[in-house]
């Protein structure tokens, strides 16, 4: 399996982006309409934030999930017992920002979910219809209006050696939600898990624009779209001094949609957070 990139300009886009999706889980887009000279300044302005002190004034509520998440407090992948090497941000438009970051990263917001109704759209015009029939409502309307669509900034901090063993930046997971929009990172170390077991490096060109299926989305179209593993794995050599910044915007449902008969997205995403041990 490879990864290639898909030009979003191109004729045939939709049809490639959701049959990668569909083979890898993984899609990646180039050419697309999220500037890249408003995600390198949103690079910049929380690297600086992440390397202040006072970014524990921004320290996350435990209710609304929004704020600093410090080292830690990390995420611990399902199935695993070390933490994740990482810092994070949750930003929504309702909850706490540094005001002087605050119209960048919405503006950034609101672009990428303009994008990524786009996407869910191409998803289910392209789903085989016996598939895109198990959907309780359109794709894109999932997400209208939905307050619990996340954008993560994350920090992968410079290794210092003293890391616990066995210990990476982020364990091998599988997103909650619909889709995963991600800008390529300022640094490389993302890895997706091929359906021979092998990990294949994502290709982290700056300009792309790589998504990935998440739970929900496999939960609603029955297995259809799968949710594939990735992770992503400490540097070497000279790397190890480099900090990692990453920005998932993670597409929410509104907590009443119905994926399944077994799940409506609020009661998905209850149980996973349980299982990441952050609630």
């Amino acid at each position: 399996m490879k990864l290639e990139a898909v030009d979003y300009t191109a004729e045939n886009a939709e049809q490639l982006f959701v049959e990668s999706l569909r083979n890898t889980g993984f899609g990646v887009l180039k050419n697309h309409p999220i500037q890249q000279q408003l995600v390198n300044s949103i690079y910049e302005n929380w690297y600086t934030f992440f390397n202040d002190d006072s970014k524990t004034d921004f320290t996350f509520n435990v209710e609304t999930q929004d704020g600093l998440f410090p080292t830690d407090v990390s995420e611990t992948a399902k199935g695993h017992s070390k933490k994740d090497i990482k810092e994070f941000f949750h930003y929504y438009p309702w909850g706490q920002c540094p005001e002087a970051l605050r119209a960048e990263i919405q503006n950034y917001y609101e672009q990428a979910n303009a994008l990524a109704a786009e996407l869910l759209s191409w998803v289910e015009k392209h789903a085989p219809t016996e598939v895109s029939g198990k959907f309780s409502q359109p794709l894109s309307s999932m997400i209208e209006d939905s307050e619990q669509t996340l954008l993560r900034v994350l920090h992968y901090p410079p290794l210092q050696g003293d890391e616990e063993l066995g210990a990476i930046r982020a364990g091998a997971h599988e997103d909650i939600n619909l889709l995963t929009v991600l800008p390529a990172a300022n640094e490389p170390g993302l890895q997706v898990l091929s359906k021979d077991g092998e990990w294949l490096d994502v290709p982290c060109d700056f300009g792309n624009l790589i998504i990935n299926i998440g739970d929900m989305l496999q939960e609603a179209s029955d297995g259809y779209f799968p949710s594939t593993t990735h992770r992503v794995i400490n540097p070497e050599g000279s790397d190890k001094t480099k900090s990692r910044i990453s920005l998932p915007l993670f597409l929410h449902p509104k907590p009443e949609v119905v994926l399944s008969e077994r799940h409506t997205a609020g009661s998905y995403l209850t149980e996973r957070l349980k299982e990441l041990g952050v609630i």
